[in-house]
């Protein structure tokens, strides 16, 4: 062997080799010099420098903005129910809070229904706006709205409606309650997302199901800004709170005889409520004489009388057939408020508010023209 060679052999342990970097920290350094090199690769393949590169990235950063509001729901047959109770009217006043969405519907500022979408009705509620930041108001056509809800919910209230007919022993109740074969109880993906982009910006409905994604936009409107009907929850002249099926009873009633007006009376004694109306056909009257045993809540400060357009709290039938429970209330004014609760799936209480201004009496005219003449 060369003595040169066995030299090296002998004095190399001496004096062994040491890396720049060390060997537990070689992995981090090349991964960082691969990252510094693809950006180097992708500044320069885009002929930009360091110092342009921030002025066209923040920009670009800033334009993937996510959406002013969106919401996702399992089910649409629960929002289109509670929209189409107000669906008296063309247009509807939508405001989007934190806590739902309120949808107001108003009949020459002498009939206002009132339909309030809680978030707990959506399995997802966003809104990308401060708490104390004014919430977005616009006005959209009601009509479309509901004929897009409709889209989803279409192929289960086909079946639903089927089977009942193939039944012996079906009923209107049945129909909405829950069904064992419905796509949501069988796990059949299905989801609708209400989203609202800014504020101009149209209203977008995106519906999926089974693979099938259908989007509407929808135009939104200004909104001018109405003012509810004045009703003082301070001065009730009356509070009743029944059942809605038996309102819903004593309509059928009367409907026959065609009437113009219905008049409606609380008083203390019996009869303690009292909805009378006539008509070309006719008048008929409708009496809760046992007014403590079918009257949940029952409180009457004086006998209050008001008479009201029939055809105003005919519109408020549908409510009347979807809600558990209506509230009667009365101010010293003689506006009419109804209340609904209806129960939805799951537990959850949704609620619908109508209010009605009543025909003016003489008694009213005489004050007018007193307070004219002082």
């Amino acid at each position: 062997m060369d003595s040169s060679l066995l030299e090296i052999w002998q004095t190399a342990p001496g004096s062994p080799f040491l890396p720049t970097v060390g060997k537990g920290s070689q992995f981090l350094v090349g991964f960082v010099l691969l990252l510094l090199g693809l950006s180097l690769t992708g500044a320069f393949a885009l002929n930009r420098s360091f110092f342009n590169l921030p002025i066209y990235g923040v920009p670009a950063s800033l334009a993937i903005a996510y959406a002013l509001f969106r919401a996702v729901a399992s089910s649409t047959r629960q929002i289109y129910q509670l929209l189409k109770c107000i669906s008296f009217t063309a247009k509807v006043h939508v405001q989007i809070t934190h806590d739902g969405i309120r949808f107001s519907a108003d009949h020459s500022r002498v009939m206002q229904g009132v339909a309030f979408l809680d978030k707990t009705l959506f399995t997802s509620y966003t809104l990308n706006m401060p708490q104390e930041a004014n919430p977005p108001e616009f006005q959209m056509n009601l009509a479309a709205l509901l004929e897009a809800l409709q889209i989803f919910g279409a192929t289960d209230m086909a079946a639903r409606a089927a089977k009942a007919e193939s039944e012996n022993y079906h009923s209107n109740l049945r129909n909405y309650r829950p069904d064992a074969f419905s796509h949501k109880s069988l796990g059949m993906p299905g989801t609708c997302c209400i989203m609202y982009e800014e504020d101009g910006a149209p209203l977008s409905i995106i519906l999926e199901e089974t693979g099938v994604k259908t989007q509407c936009n929808m135009v939104t409107y200004t909104p001018e800004a109405p003012d509810d009907i004045p009703f003082d929850r301070e001065d009730l002249s009356f509070k009743i709170i029944m059942h809605a099926r038996w309102l819903l009873d004593a309509l059928s009633e009367l409907a026959p005889m065609a009437p113009v007006r219905i008049a409606i009376a609380a008083s203390p004694n019996a009869p303690y409520l009292s909805l009378s109306s006539g008509g070309g056909l006719g008048s008929a009257s409708v009496d809760f004489s046992s007014g403590r045993d079918l009257l949940d809540t029952f409180s009457v400060r004086e006998r209050w009388v008001q008479s009201f357009k029939f055809d105003f709290i005919k519109s408020a039938t549908e409510a009347m057939r979807i809600a558990n429970k209506v509230s009667f209330r009365g101010d010293a004014q003689g506006v009419l408020s109804l209340q609904f609760m209806v129960e939805n799936e799951g537990g959850t209480v949704s609620f619908l508010d109508f209010r009605f201004v009543p025909y003016v009496t003489q008694e009213d005219e005489e004050t007018e023209s007193e307070d004219e003449d002082s």
